[in-house]
């Protein structure tokens, strides 16, 4: 009875990472406990320099996913929102794959307001990252321009 005896060769090996071609969200996806305890950190561009600090999180309305981390750009300088899907952190500091002066000339927001579709498409188009087919550009193309589909965590 060969069914009764299996050989450790047998056993299929765990998967180590996704299979080819597997969407980016099937590695380790951004959490909000992990994206808000970023809160304070140096916000540097993909040049390692600094451009802001990190003040918060904006989340998908309907799923609370992190979309958006909000900076401030200087002391005193003005909110923006930079795409956290791409955003990596370590020892106090995020990096985001944007230059300084793409980031600085985002489209500004104002501190704790919900973001309506129109501000997110505007959003994504200046970053360079919309896309009817995928990512957050998808989650949009159904909404009309002043649903609010964002807001701070």
């Amino acid at each position: 009875m060969a069914d009764e005896t299996k050989s450790p060769e047998a056993e299929p090996a765990p998967e180590a990472e996704p299979a080819p071609g597997a969407a980016p969200e099937a590695f380790a996806a951004l959490t909000l406990e992990e994206a808000q305890s970023w809160t304070g950190f140096r916000l540097d561009d993909l040049g390692g320099s600094t451009v802001g600090k990190v003040e918060g999180v904006y989340v998908d309305e309907e799923n609370g996913r992190p979309e958006w981390l909000l900076a401030r750009m200087g002391r005193f300088g003005h909110h923006c929102l930079i795409p956290a899907r791409d955003a990596v952190a370590a020892s106090g500091h995020v990096w985001v794959p944007y230059s300084r002066d793409q980031i600085r000339k985002a489209p500004r927001i104002e501190r704790d307001q919900p973001l309506q579709s129109g501000q997110e498409t505007a959003l994504l188009e200046h970053y360079g990252v919309i896309s009817a087919a995928v990512g957050r550009g998808a989650d949009l193309v159904s909404k009309d321009a002043s649903a609010v589909t964002a807001r701070p965590a």
